[in-house]
């Protein structure tokens, strides 16, 4: 059992949650056994459960190994419905940090050529990212008409500004801009909480760090990817910030009253949706795009200071050190997708909460320059170990919309990481793990200690035994900005 509900293995790393009354399709969780007995006792089970429930869903409702609870659906859930047939949108299967989502800048940096300016590298990324709660001031507040650019354009507009190029825009899935963005369905306090905060980290478990490669498991995706063992990576994590959250905050308000309109009944009020052809629902979409527009410029102004600052302080050029975006993806989106059903092409609205896409080789969606081995998935760990990026893969598309895991997932509430760190002198503990940390606050460490998370590398050796997608080299870290 799981939660209040019964868990049968259907082979090895996937369970099933039989369907039961009210639930359309089964669940179904991705998970060895040890990921399963601590699976087993959280509610987030129930969630999987509940969003089986949702009008026009397909498939089943999916669990990655990374699974945790979640507003509405779990972190580390991904469903599917199809608008042709009632199918619905919920702000819960999205949440509140709208793409959430993490890139990796590739360069030609040994370690050798890093080691001894670890602490001066996170010291300018500290110094030229703005972190923290509330951060903002990265390039200065932005006019309304700017803004409304900005969420149109997505990561194009910070590369119009000089924030990097286009051949970014390439390597950043969608190309960094969703094209049903409406400016006019985004309220006035969101406006207003998007001014300034472009370019900034942000709090919580977003992050920029410094990694080593340490390990390749497939050399020749590796070398198409362009990364050799020893090389230096930089990750940066983030989403769109404050703007997103009251976004989310707004439409869930919109949404309850749609459930009441259409007649919708849900397990759970936390999955309040809409048809996604309602108003209602092409309304969300619309600002929900602005919203992951302005992530993945975010990510893109970011990028551009943590290359500059790289720069700086090892006194040499971008272009000498050869960095460059290897891959940007989200975490927390819908999408109108293609995908194939019972023989014929459909479009569904997919909803990946804490959950990566994972597109095949030969997919027209990969970057030309990956398309023979397949989309770049990138899969950060907890800040003491290790991250990985992997690679996509068919039976993705076959069995879960093209999608994996999105890191390690959480094993510990922020309060009781808090608790669990009390006394503790956790950058020292870092610093003997080989990680030079810098974070805005102590409670910002404590919350993100490792123990606070599962074992990033069970999560994707889940993803691997079940065949959705398969690693391709290994990050250690070696300096950590938290915000």
């Amino acid at each position: 059992m799981a939660g209040s509900h019964e868990m049968r293995r259907v082979s090895d790393c996937v369970w099933e949650i039989p369907k039961t009354r009210g639930m359309r399709v089964p669940g179904r969780v991705y998970a060895d056994d040890r990921l399963m007995r601590h699976i087993a006792k959280e509610k987030a089970v129930d969630q999987v459960a509940n969003v089986a429930h949702l009008q026009g869903i397909v498939g089943a409702s999916l669990a990655m190994p990374d699974i945790h609870w979640g507003y509405g659906f779990p972190i580390g859930g991904v469903a599917a419905t199809d608008p042709a047939k009632g199918g619905v949108i919920s702000p819960g299967g999205v949440g509140y940090d709208i793409n959430c989502g993490v890139r990796v800048v590739a360069s030609k940096l040994t370690h050798g050529d890093v080691r001894d300016r670890i602490p001066a590298l996170v010291k300018q990324l500290y110094r030229d990212v703005p972190c923290g709660l509330g951060s903002h001031g990265a390039i200065g507040k932005l006019g309304r008409k700017d803004l409304d650019d900005l969420m149109v354009e997505g990561a194009a507009w910070a590369v119009k500004k000089g924030f990097g190029t286009d051949a970014d825009l390439d390597h950043t899935e969608e190309g960094g801009r969703l094209r049903m963005a409406d400016p006019s369905k985004v309220g006035k306090r969101a406006i207003q909480r998007g001014l300034d905060q472009v370019g900034t980290l942000g709090s919580g478990n977003h992050f920029l760090e410094i990694d080593v490669i340490d390990e390749i498991y497939d050399d020749y995706t590796a070398s198409a990817f362009g990364l050799e063992k020893g090389g230096v990576a930089f990750q940066i994590h983030s989403g769109s910030r404050g703007f997103g959250y009251q976004i989310c905050d707004d439409y869930l308000e919109v949404m309850q009253k749609a459930v009441r309109k259409y007649a919708i009944e849900l397990p759970d009020r936390q999955l309040a949706c809409a048809p996604v052809e309602s108003p209602e629902g092409k309304r969300y979409l619309a600002a929900m795009a602005c919203a992951a527009n302005y992530a993945w410029a975010n990510r893109q102004v970011m990028m551009a200071l943590t290359k500059r600052a790289v720069a700086k302080v090892l006194k040499s050029s971008e272009s000498a050190l050869g960095l460059r975006l290897l891959y940007d993806v989200c975490h927390n989106i819908a999408k109108l997708e293609t995908h194939t059903r019972e023989g014929r092409e459909v479009t569904l609205c997919v909803h990946r909460k804490g959950a990566t896409r994972a597109f095949p080789a030969g997919h027209a969606d990969v970057p030309d320059a990956y398309r023979a081995v397949g989309q770049p998935v990138l899969v950060p760990g907890d800040m003491g170990t290790c991250s990985y990026v992997c690679v996509g893969t068919g039976a993705a598309m076959r069995e879960t919309f093209g999608s994996t895991c999105h890191g390690a997932g959480r094993v510990m509430s922020r309060a009781k990481a808090k608790r669990a760190a009390a006394g503790r002198n956790l950058e020292q503990e870092m610093s003997e793990r080989g990680v030079f940390v810098m974070a805005e606050g102590k409670r910002t460490l404590a919350e993100e200690m490792p123990e606070a998370y599962k074992d990033v590398t069970e999560v994707v050796d889940v993803m691997e035994r079940a065949g959705i997608a398969k690693r391709v080299v290994r990050l250690r870290p070696l300096g950590v900005v938290k915000g």
